[in-house]
């Protein structure tokens, strides 16, 4: 009886053993991964759920200043910035921000907005360009965004910005205390000299959490909105890390003198768009719907 028994389990032991035998071998020591090696280089061993740092994506927040009646402009930027891609190691989230709404029509029109398109953020202010808005601006993310992002922008609305050369300018630039824009005056190179133009300048994401505690700022908020920036971060002895991007960044062509160039290839903001037909020509420059596909439902 005990041999019978033995010869009828005797199969289910066997494959029990070597299931045993797979489990140890394969998965519990199998925690690290060997790239193929190639020719003449040593194999690389890299540790599951770790990327290598140059594959490592970053957060950027554009935050475009603007008013809550430019509705028109909006949607119009919507359009520009939607049919963007950045670059796989960005993720880029694109938003407008202004003061609190103060017309009934701005409470249904808006609310009509963020149902469809969920990017703006309504600051607890009254509207105003140097009265403190980018102090709220700033000082205020860090309390009300759901996530952190590496970097935050801020834009004006009259700006065009492309967000590949934009991504590809930030990958190798510094996560921590970097103040990143157009440094002023405009025929400076140098970084230092003074501050980023309010057209378009980048903090990283420690700074915006200083901004937020600190007294520099919050004593001091009322002004030209760029140069206080440039004045809170020299008074607190802030962003060792700075980076003009000269001559990617700069003024519409004829519109501001030594901050204004002819348009070039490896742009990342223009400024001062205040006509339809500057806008037309960034455009047209850059080729911004050259993915238009063919259909018989249109003819341009």
């Amino acid at each position: 009886m005990r041999r019978q028994l033995i010869l009828v389990l005797f199969p289910s032991l066997v494959l029990f053993f070597f299931f045993f035998l797979y489990f140890f071998f394969f998965v519990l020591f199998n925690f690290r991964v060997t790239s193929p090696s190639v020719a003449g280089s040593p194999r690389k061993t890299i540790t599951v759920g770790e990327i290598p740092q140059q594959h490592k994506q970053f957060g950027v927040l554009i935050g475009i200043l603007t008013c809550p009646d430019k509705y028109d402009r909006r949607h119009f930027l919507r359009l520009v910035y939607g049919i963007q891609s950045s670059s796989p190691s960005a993720d880029i989230d694109v938003k407008f921000v202004f003061c609190n709404l103060t017309k009934p029509e701005q409470r249904a029109f808006v609310a009509l907005e963020i149902l469809r398109f969920d990017d703006i953020i309504i600051l607890n202010c009254t509207e105003n360009m140097n009265n403190g808005k980018t102090y709220t601006y700033f000082s205020s993310l860090p309390r009300i965004l759901p996530r952190r992002y590496d970097y935050v922008m801020k834009a004006d609305d009259d700006v065009f910005l492309r967000l590949a050369p934009l991504a590809l300018s930030l990958e190798p630039l510094p996560r921590l205390d970097l103040y990143y824009g157009f440094v002023i005056p405009c025929a400076s190179m140098n970084p230092f000299v003074e501050y980023m133009s309010g057209m378009g300048f980048l903090l990283s994401w420690d700074l915006v959490e200083w901004i937020g505690i600190s007294k520099i700022p919050q004593n001091d908020s009322y002004g030209p909105e760029d140069k206080l920036v440039g004045k809170w971060l020299k008074m607190g002895n802030k962003a060792k890390n700075r980076f003009s991007n000269k001559p990617a960044m700069y003024d519409y062509p004829g519109t501001n003198g030594r901050c204004s160039h002819e348009l070039i290839p490896e742009t990342v903001a223009v400024h001062r768009l205040k006509r339809w037909d500057q806008w037309l020509h960034v455009l047209e420059f850059f080729n911004v719907t050259e993915e238009l596909k063919h259909s018989n439902l249109y003819h341009l």
